[in-house]
């Protein structure tokens, strides 16, 4: 699996907003037949400010080469990089320990 991290300030849109265009980003990839299941993808906030955090993962490359070519990802970084006045920062991260998770 391939995570990665997505980083920036909340900038030029108002927050209700964006929670908006973030959930509906994640229900096109939710709808997707060739991505459905092979994209986790969560936004996440600080609690009390402007900073967001987005942890993605695909199954494998070319599940990340899918989500690169789709529109809807094109249209969505377009839109985070407004929302962040430019400034995003993407880390591809590597797990090194982690606990199993019962649900």
């Amino acid at each position: 699996m391939k995570h990665f991290l997505i980083k920036y300030r909340l900038q030029d849109v108002a927050p209700d907003a964006w929670h908006k265009d973030v959930a509906a980003f994640i229900a096109a990839l939710d709808a997707d037949p060739t991505l459905k299941g092979k994209i986790s993808y969560r936004c996440m906030k600080s609690r009390d400010g402007a900073d967001y955090y987005h942890l993605a993962g695909a199954v494998d490359e070319a599940a990340v080469k899918a989500l690169q070519a789709s529109p809807v990802f094109y249209r969505y970084t377009e839109q985070t990089k407004r929302a962040a006045g430019g400034h995003v920062e993407v880390l591809p991260l590597e797990i090194v320990a982690e606990t199993r998770l019962k649900a």
